[in-house]
This record gives C-alpha cells, structure tokens and sequence, in this order.
C-alpha cells in the first residue's frame, strides 16, 4: 500500500540505517570514555580495563534485550502485542524537531507539518470517514467549524506548497498548541 497515508513496511530498511543512531552511539563513546578516565585517574590501568570490560558486558547485554524475537504467526488464538521499545533518546528527537518547527518554517515544513497532517487524515478517516488529501474542504470544516480558527488552516493545508526560504519563522508554540488541542477535540 502507498500514498500518503499508508503505513510503512515493516520489511523494508529504516532510512539512514545505523546514522539514525549516531546520536545514541556517541552518547555511549563518550560516557565509556569519560568513566574509563576517571577510573585510570583514580586506580590506573587495571581499573580502566575492567572499566571498559564492564561497559562492554552491559552494552552487549543492553543490545540483546533490544533484538526482536522471531515473530509468532498471527492466529485466532493468538494477537499482536506492541512491545512499545523506544530510544531514551527518542524522546529528545521528538523535542528538538518540534523546538527547530518553531524556529523554522522550512522544519516546519519539512519535519512537523507532514507529521500533524498525517494525525488528521487518521483522526478524520476514523471518526467522520473523510479523507484530508480528497476532500481537504471538508476536512477544514471539520477541524475548524468557527471562522475564527481559519488561520490555523495554513499550516495544515495539504495543498499549500512548503516553504523554502531559510530565515522565516516557524510555526508559533500558541499555534501549534491550538492545531493540537483541534487534534484532540476532532
């Protein structure tokens, strides 16, 4: 299934393979690093190695809980389960993209705003069986029954092209916290 609301497939790669974890892998570089020098500094060599010995097992255990089991069939008797396992630093993703879509509106654009409109389409499918991407008036009316709320339609317009000068604003933090109360609401 394609498009823009089709759910990926969870057979194919994770773009950027392990460069979507660099962030996660120099954080742990440098907590080994840091605490194997405190250990040299304070007990010498010996203590060091064992220092790194130690953050090997740990990492190696870490890495283990972190494999999938092979997947059981999907019978009657059996149903799927989220294991819900996420990067700590996942969180702090997820931050930085919503703190760089409000100082950007190529972020924005490029980052959040595919995210908030995919929110919709799903909230507005499930409960009011109307497709954001072919019936976008209808989606706007929904979402923003007040005349009011139209300027909030801009930064979910699926129409609307994105933006590409560098230096203009992202989308404001009250803005936003409306378009995600509307979400809620919808």
């Amino acid at each position: 299934m394609t498009g823009p609301g089709a759910a990926p497939d969870s057979r194919q790669p994770v773009a950027g393979g392990w460069r979507a974890c660099l962030p996660e892998l120099a954080t742990s570089a440098i907590l080994v690093t840091a605490t194997s020098l405190a250990a040299y500094a304070y007990a010498g060599t010996g203590v060091a190695v064992l220092t790194v010995a130690g953050w090997a097992v740990v990492s190696i255990a870490f890495l283990r809980a972190l494999v999938p089991t092979a997947p059981e069939p999907l019978t009657e008797q059996s149903s799927w389960r989220s294991e819900g396992r996420s990067s700590f630093l996942g969180f702090w993703r997820k931050r930085a993209t919503v703190h760089d879509a409000t100082t950007s509106m190529v972020s924005y654009d490029t980052e959040l705003r595919p995210t908030l409109q995919h929110l919709l389409a799903a909230r507005l499918a499930e409960r009011h069986g109307v497709s954001l991407y072919a019936d976008p008036a209808a989606a706007r009316r929904l979402l923003l029954p007040g005349s009011r709320d139209d300027a909030l339609w801009f930064w979910l317009d699926p129409a609307r092209a994105a933006e590409t000068e560098q230096q203009r604003g992202g989308i404001p933090p009250r803005t936003l916290a409306a378009i995600l109360d509307r979400l809620e609401r919808l």
